[in-house]
């Protein structure tokens, strides 16, 4: 079913999580994350924190509808986008790092599917919409930070990958929240000024763009790999266990704010 209000998204994400969980599947690691983005932002629409509180809602539908409609066609072997490809295929590998599973998503949603959203709600004035398209990049950008906290609990050799932040070679820890909500403006600046096949190629241009970052974040090279491979020893293995891990804490805290 179509969702129409952030309620909507949050029971659909609520059942990719809950099937996620009784099947061991890896795509409940974004859900879960997903699920604190958008329950922040229902609760900052509440709460007076953005410019357009309605046009908000309806942004956030948007934007959380391309990500639910790319896993719902995925699941049923229909086309989606290059770069969600990459991140649902990375799934099904066990050998990659909850962190590699979390910014495989991120890196579809916010680079391709946030520029798109935004062009979709501003009505051909994308500069009308800027200060609650940062009022969201910011939730999305403290809550990211606040899920890698969380991961510590799951995958406790994590801290071995700051020992590469020189390294800049490495996609891995080069991908920045604050650079791909930046970019995810820049393409929906230029996406807003297509029309037609016009805009489908800008579209498309820009996925596979974001689907060779995809490829990057997969597939890490040299002592980078072997430091993934000796961090993935003593990472949590059982899929549901770490979606439980991820999302249940939250899940407690919005059932007891809202009570």
């Amino acid at each position: 079913m179509p969702a129409n209000t952030i309620d909507d998204i949050l029971t659909q994400l609520e059942k990719i999580i809950d099937d996620s969980i009784r099947t061991d599947g890896r795509t409940g690691y974004f859900a879960a994350l997903y699920y604190k983005v958008t329950a922040a932002v229902k609760d900052g629409i509440a709460k007076g924190q953005f410019e357009n509180g309605p046009r908000m809602e309806q942004f956030d539908v948007l934007f959380a509808g391309r990500y639910l409609d790319a896993l719902n066609a995925w699941q049923n072997k229909q086309p989606v986008t290059a770069s969600w490809q990459v991140a649902f295929e990375a799934a099904e590998n066990h050998s990659l790092l909850v962190l590699q599973h979390l910014l495989l998503g991120m890196n579809a949603h916010i680079n391709l599917d946030l520029g798109i959203a935004a062009v979709g709600v501003a009505n051909g004035q994308i500069s009308g919409v800027q200060k609650d398209f940062d009022a969201i990049n910011t939730i999305i950008s403290s809550l990211t930070y606040q899920v890698l906290n969380d991961i510590d609990r799951v995958s406790p050799l994590l801290s071995l990958l700051g020992l590469h932040a020189s390294n800049q070679t490495s996609i891995l820890i080069q991908f920045s929240i604050d650079n791909a909500r930046d970019g995810a403006w820049c393409f929906a600046e230029e996406l807003v000024t297509k029309k037609g096949s016009d805009y489908d190629a800008c579209i498309v241009q820009r996925d596979q763009t974001i689907k060779n970052l995809a490829n990057g974040l997969v597939q890490t090279k040299g002592f980078m790999r072997f430091t993934i491979w000796i961090i993935h020893l003593f990472e949590w293995k059982k899929p549901s266990r770490i979606i439980k891990t991820l999302h249940g804490a939250v899940k407690q805290k919005i059932v007891v704010g809202s009570s």
